[in-house]
């Protein structure tokens, strides 16, 4: 296995919210001290973090309050999406300012770009910003596929650093892996939980699950698993992680699921279900199910 600067367990962190919508930063405590307990990087302001519903306030106040919980020699990434060039530039300026060690962007979301735009797009972040940068490719939220030959195009540029891909394709995972494991200067992580052993497996160089936010153990043991060559016991972690993923996520859009996820957070008192609007909760009724779920199910000692 080469081994990369950039790899492991990224969790891509909620943001923690009050009622009256501020961060609520004793949670923002309780969460980051839950994932360096087991060896995880956080990753705030990403898809999970509600990025493109918050305020620059609310997303400087969380930046400064990670920066300042970072402990020595981890890594701290850092969203800086969104649909002006010069907003991102500048946030990602502040974020390496208080404590960020990588920076990570997807597509602008508003027009379809050509594949040229989407090149000249990360090459003028990278040229403003003089940072490490990962891209990130979500179709789900951008409703564009950064093409595969442009990724590694880009991968040569000397300040983007790894790929974060949460298309869910077979065929662009095989490829994907087969260009970047053995690079030791550009690192592939995956977004999608229910390839994440395999992907493991085969090279990959880290996983990026939202799951995390309330299971961290399991893809810390499903890493050192892949690593030992133990099989059954990385196989087993993956179970556990599409199990879990199912209760908070079977039948909700990504809004839904996001909020879902929330609730048993707050089951597990590390933060309460407030959304940023226009992401709403799903009434109490849905809410008393999930954590009756939840409780009922093997992640919680009877």
């Amino acid at each position: 296995m080469t081994h990369k600067k950039y790899r492991g367990i990224i969790a891509p962190v909620v943001t923690p919210l009050t009622e009256g919508n501020k961060l609520d930063k004793a949670a923002v405590e309780r969460i980051f001290g839950m994932f360096y307990e087991h060896s995880i990087s956080p990753f705030i302001l990403g898809t999970t973090g509600e990025f493109a519903s918050l305020s620059l306030d609310l997303k400087q106040k969380y930046m400064r309050k990670a920066g300042k919980l970072k402990m020595q020699d981890t890594i701290l990434y850092a969203g800086i999406s969104g649909n002006c060039f010069e907003e991102s530039v500048e946030f990602g300026r502040f974020c390496m300012h208080h404590g960020a060690d990588v920076l990570v962007a997807n597509l602008p979301c508003y027009y379809s770009l050509t594949e040229s735009q989407m090149k000249k797009y990360f090459l003028d972040l990278v040229e403003m910003l003089r940072a490490p940068l990962i891209i990130y490719n979500i179709p789900a939220t951008t409703h564009m596929s950064i093409p595969i030959s442009l990724i590694d195009e880009l991968s040569y540029d000397p300040y983007i650093v790894g790929i974060k891909d949460s298309e869910r394709n077979d065929e662009r995972l095989q490829q994907s892996i087969m260009l970047w494991k053995d690079r030791k200067d550009f690192s592939h992580f995956l977004g999608w939980g229910a390839r994440s052993a395999e992907a493991l497996f085969k090279g990959s160089d880290g996983l990026v699950p939202s799951t995390a936010n309330i299971a961290p153990d399991i893809y810390s043991e499903m890493f050192i698993a892949v690593g030992q060559n133990d099989r059954d016991h990385a196989y087993k972690q993956q179970e556990l992680s599409d199990k879990l993923g199912k209760i908070y996520q079977e039948g909700k859009t990504q809004g839904e699921s996001l909020w879902a996820l929330k609730v048993l957070m707050e089951e597990k008192e590390l933060c309460q279900s407030f959304m940023m609007p226009p992401l709403a909760g799903m009434g109490e009724e849905e809410k008393q199910n999930l954590k009756q779920k939840y409780r009922d199910s093997e992640f919680v000692e009877k």
